[in-house]
């Protein structure tokens, strides 16, 4: 039999060897006593490495599920805290009553400010909610969804610290003599009282206003409007139906191209964005899906001033116009439109020469008109309003003719400044704190009295003439003053271009894939609530990993 002793084993099997007979080999030891330090395997010079590298996989996933359950946490906090209002005041029959008409940028805004607990507020609006605008040409090519940039304007009321009316119907009438408001419901199930009249004693007027056509005709009858939700969901229902049509077996290649011709008249924002967000389309959904039909689908512009974005700086309308060009959408600057067909948009060019552009959609994406009930507010008032673009308002915002009853915002009012969504939010935040100034008038008022009333002392006429000083410093309110934060226009193939104020040192001109970043993040932080952010951002990443539906009702 051959000596164990003597036997050579491999390296590697010495380690399990002297592992488990180590503490025989040693006549000294004893079977319960450990084995030297020396005798033990040291391990080789990765082994700290991987220790290290175990090391920080464990922390970096302890922090990544903390961060994970506090975000999560967090979001959950603030969802169900929006879901359940707490309980409010009833309305006080000794509070003056304010109707607001309208639920869009201007009276939203006034709703978020105003202190509810000094009045009692009413709200008439034709829609029960508030619609962000702004990515109404996202919402139009399936890139957001509708129903992720409207929010309930009872979201904002059912917050306030007073019950406040919330009444879905169309504002009819404004008497500014008896100071009544007439409104109709123009719901589709009706009930046994569909028209009545509401009495005020603050009016703050805020219906926005109608797209201007400018007379041209056929504009109302084959073009659709971005101005509305329901502009944004007859768009993408026309679009999908010239895209089907155009597949249809036996179309003719004229037929084809007429379908697949898609004209946006107006050189704004809208305009500019509805172009990019259909170049996007093309490019990121329709040529995998329509493979045939993606090459033959054309986008064309048409401005009539010298250039779009007017209210952009020069090298932002050169790279906007550059990029256009490179995504092949067509610019038609100096064009007017002179009539709009079925089928086809007559346009008269810088030479005066008329031409005839086939299309299978147009969009009209022109300027604003009054409201029906906007002209007649303006005939009621007389001399007061010579104006025809829409209610002359005096800085206080005070509508002339009917100053200290009737206040009006956004584009209903004919002022100096743009009709954008950002000038009629900061109105309705100024009228707000207006609002909440001439409440503690009417407080400084009534205890003026209660001490005139009792003077009798030195000290009563003391406080008396300090409350006087106050009232006085009441009485003077403020003019409203627009603070320009800039513009913000999404250009296609993600970009953008941003023109932002810099501390009163000028303007930042910048345009691109940063920009659009910066774009998508200001357009998340102005949305309405934390359900509108997170329904926005989860579109937006919907749209991202599987694309924009093709599908239609």
């Amino acid at each position: 039999m051959p000596n164990l002793r003597n036997l050579v084993l491999p390296n590697w099997a010495l380690w399990g060897v002297e592992e488990h007979r180590a503490p025989c080999l040693s006549p000294s030891s004893s079977p319960s006593s450990p084995p030297p330090m020396s005798s033990l395997p040291k391990p080789n010079g990765n082994g700290n490495g991987r220790s290290r590298w175990r090391s920080f996989l464990q922390n970096l996933g302890r922090v990544t599920l903390i961060t994970i359950a506090g975000t999560g946490g967090t979001l959950y906090y603030f969802a169900q805290k929006d879901r359940h209002p707490g309980t409010q005041l009833p309305p006080d029959p000794s509070k003056k009553t304010v109707v607001v008409l309208g639920s869009g940028w201007g009276a939203t805004s006034f709703l978020k400010t105003l202190d509810t607990d000094e009045y009692n507020v009413v709200v008439v609006s034709p829609h029960n909610y508030f619609l962000f605008t702004p990515l109404l040409p996202s919402c139009a090519v399936g890139t957001v969804s509708l129903r992720s940039i409207i929010q309930p304007i009872r979201y904002v009321t059912r917050f306030k610290k007073r019950q406040v009316t919330v009444i879905e119907a169309e504002a009819k009438e404004v008497d500014p003599v008896n100071k009544t408001v007439t409104f109709h419901d123009n719901s589709v199930i009706k009930g046994e009282v569909v028209s009545t009249t509401m009495p005020y004693d603050y009016l703050v007027y805020a219906v926005g206003a109608e797209t201007q056509t400018f007379g041209i005709p056929g504009v109302k009858e084959n073009a659709c409007y971005m101005k509305e939700l329901g502009d944004a969901e007859k768009f993408r229902e026309n679009m999908m139906d010239c895209i089907e049509t155009a597949a249809f077996p036996g179309q003719s290649d004229k037929e084809i191209d007429r379908l697949l011709h898609m004209v946006v008249v107006g050189g704004g924002p809208t305009g500019v964005e509805l172009s990019g967000e259909l170049h996007d389309f093309l490019v990121d959904d329709l040529k995998y899906w329509y493979p045939e039909l993606a090459s033959r689908l054309r986008i064309t512009l048409i401005e009539a001033l010298p250039t779009v974005l007017p209210m952009f700086s020069k090298q932002l309308i050169s790279y906007t116009e550059s990029t256009f060009k490179e995504n092949k959408i067509d610019i038609l600057t100096k064009t007017m439109v002179k009539e709009i067909k079925p089928n086809a948009v007559v346009v008269q060019k810088e030479d005066k020469s008329l031409v005839e552009i086939p299309f299978g959609l147009l969009v009209w994406a022109g300027g604003n008109k009054a409201r029906s009930i906007t002209v007649d507010l303006m005939k009621a008032l007389g001399a007061a309003q010579a104006g025809k673009r829409g209610l002359a308002v005096n800085d206080h915002l005070e509508v002339v003719g009917a100053e200290g009853s009737i206040w009006a915002l956004g584009d209903c009012t004919s002022t100096s400044y743009a009709p954008t969504a950002q000038v009629a939010s900061q109105q309705g935040g100024y009228l707000a704190r207006q609002f909440v100034q001439m409440a503690k008038k009417d407080a400084l008022e009534r205890d003026l009295q209660v001490l005139r009333a009792g003077a009798g002392s030195e000290g009563g006429i003391e406080d008396a003439k300090k409350v006087e000083g106050a009232l006085e410093r009441m009485r003077k309110f403020a003019p409203f003053s627009y603070s320009h934060q800039g513009s913000l226009a999404y250009i296609g193939s993600d970009k953008a271009i941003a023109d932002l104020p810099i501390f009163g040192q000028g303007n930042l001109a910048t345009g691109g894939v940063a920009t659009y970043l910066f774009w998508r993040s200001a357009y998340i932080s102005t949305l309405f609530s934390l359900r509108n952010r997170v329904l926005v951002s989860t579109d937006w990443l919907a749209t991202k990993l599987f694309g924009r539906d093709v599908s239609r009702e």
